[in-house]
């Protein structure tokens, strides 16, 4: 880093957000280049991922987990849950708000951290106003990143917004568990937040509009965390149209805290949910206002559009680049930080003056988002998918062969519980006899996803998968079923 004579401070990459993404952006960057780089961050270095959505909110459902696991075996009595000692584990690993691990292994790695909120303000010029209203000034001779994250959309129902309902920041630090609580939402976050809720004692309602939960999953995988739910004591109730929000008392209350009393959710066909908190779970939206993003053409809302080498699309010369949720790609850490690898060996390329390697699996283009984004959701049991659902690719026009599996007819899962519910599925082109996408539901399933990754990614031919041999007994023997269910399928 150097001061010049006007005071700005120049590093060759400035990153605005301290998101995984932006941290990975920096230290590819960085580390074999002898580039120099700052993360510009408001809030806590390491995100929303670190502090407010993944660690907080998997630490909320492996206890969870864990006791439905083990009130499968009937030999086992599992002892009630400890809810205060769930939710102290919950602070520890999300080390109480507290960054400065997080700081240490930026600057260990090089990379200085700057407190404060960006802004752009000219070509590769940055200026951070800090929380007492100062302002410094940040100049990038390489590279701007922008890695500013997203936030919850509040949908324009009557009354929601002066009911301060609690989003995903709120559930995920919770400080005790609400009595009665209603869900607007029926996506990952609404069923992964009903499921520990529900598990740690909470009265769930979720209100869905659509006609199932999970509308991007396969039917059959929805219908069993839907199942599962029910069963757990959640209303799901579907088609409800939420429209107004009654809350006569509201309070000041911190994030986690009961934002005030009893709330009345008023649905379009006529009745209501009452209940002491409600949870917004419909959407995310990015943060790119107030970036300075009109000075370059750009709008000043909504998504940022990037090329393959996360390069931001309509700004000349190659310097302003954006990853994770703010350009809108997959709203999934483990996408953005997958972007920001990218993004941080484009940068260190440039700055050398080498050649870009855009090829198909090359270092320098973001090819996993056009066919293989994995996502697991977290539910008990968990679904596990990656690649286009079976309506995706017919709604593209492929020619498709599908195979599905009942988990439970494995070795494997017959010995985590007796009475193991779970499916796969494969969508599979049938002109390449490659793989497109696959669906896991059911306890153990999560670890599956990255095979089926690697496989949809390389479009690796069914008959290569035939020697792919899969461990006994472990709940991988799924691939083998699947096999031979589709073999068995073709010679029909």
């Amino acid at each position: 880093m150097t001061t010049n004579e006007h005071e700005v401070e120049e590093y060759d990459v400035v990153v605005i957000g301290g998101g995984p993404p932006g941290e990975n952006a920096a230290q590819y960057a960085t580390q074999f280049s002898g580039l120099c780089a700052v993360i510009v961050e408001q809030e806590l270095v390491g995100g929303e991922c670190s502090y407010w959505a993944c660690m907080p909110s998997k630490a909320l459902l492996r206890p969870v987990e864990l006791f439905d696991e083990v009130a499968a075996l009937r030999e086992l009595s599992p002892a009630e849950i400890d809810v205060a000692a769930v939710l102290e584990r919950r602070d520890r690993m999300v080390n109480h708000h507290d960054d400065a691990s997080q700081v240490g292994w930026a600057e260990g790695a090089g990379i200085a951290v700057v407190r404060g909120r960006g802004r752009l303000v000219g070509e590769r010029l940055v200026a951070v106003r800090g929380a007492q209203g100062d302002e410094r000034r940040l100049a990038a001779r390489h590279a701007v990143v922008l890695d500013t994250g997203s936030r919850p959309f509040l949908p324009p129902i009557e009354g929601l917004e002066p009911a301060r309902p609690w989003t995903s920041r709120d559930v995920t630090n919770c400080h005790e568990i609400p009595r009665r609580v209603a869900i607007l939402g029926g996506g990952v976050v609404a069923c992964e937040a009903a499921t520990w809720l529900a598990g740690l004692g909470a009265q769930v309602t979720i209100l869905e509009q659509g006609e199932r939960l999970l509308a991007r999953s396969e039917p059959f995988a929805a219908a069993l965390v839907a199942e599962a739910l029910v069963e757990r004591g959640v209303g799901v109730r579907l088609g409800e149209r939420v429209v107004r929000v009654q809350r006569e008392e509201v309070n000041t209350a911190g994030e986690g805290w009961r934002h005030g009393g009893e709330v009345v959710v008023e649905l379009a066909s006529g009745g209501a949910v009452r209940a002491d908190e409600l949870v917004v779970a419909a959407g995310r939206q990015p943060n790119s206002e107030d970036l300075g993003l009109e000075h370059f053409g750009l709008a000043a809302s909504g998504p940022i559009a990037v090329n393959d080498d996360l390069s931001v699309i309509g700004v000349d010369g190659s310097w302003l680049y954006a990853v994770g949720d703010v350009c809108g790609r997959a709203q999934l850490t483990h996408m953005g930080k997958y972007q920001a690898r990218i993004c941080g060996r484009v940068i260190a390329a440039r700055s050398a003056g080498e050649p870009l390697d855009l090829g198909e699996f090359g270092a320098h283009r973001d090819l996993a988002d056009a066919r293989a984004v994995p996502q697991v959701t977290f539910t008990s049991p968990p679904l596990a998918a990656v690649g286009e659902t079976e309506a995706e690719a017919r709604r593209r026009g492929v020619a498709v062969e599908v195979v599905e599996h009942d988990l439970a007819a494995l070795a494997g899962t017959y010995l985590l519980a007796e009475n193991y519910r779970g499916r796969a599925k494969l969508v599979i082109d049938a002109s390449t006899d490659t793989l497109l996408g696959a669906t896991f539901v059911g306890a153990g399933t999560a670890e599956l996803v990255h095979a089926a990754t690697v496989a949809v990614l390389a479009r690796v031919p069914v008959s290569a998968l035939w020697h792919a041999v899969p461990s006994y007994p472990t709940v991988a023997e799924v691939w083998l079923r699947l096999l031979e269910a589709l073999e068995r399928a073709r010679q029909a």
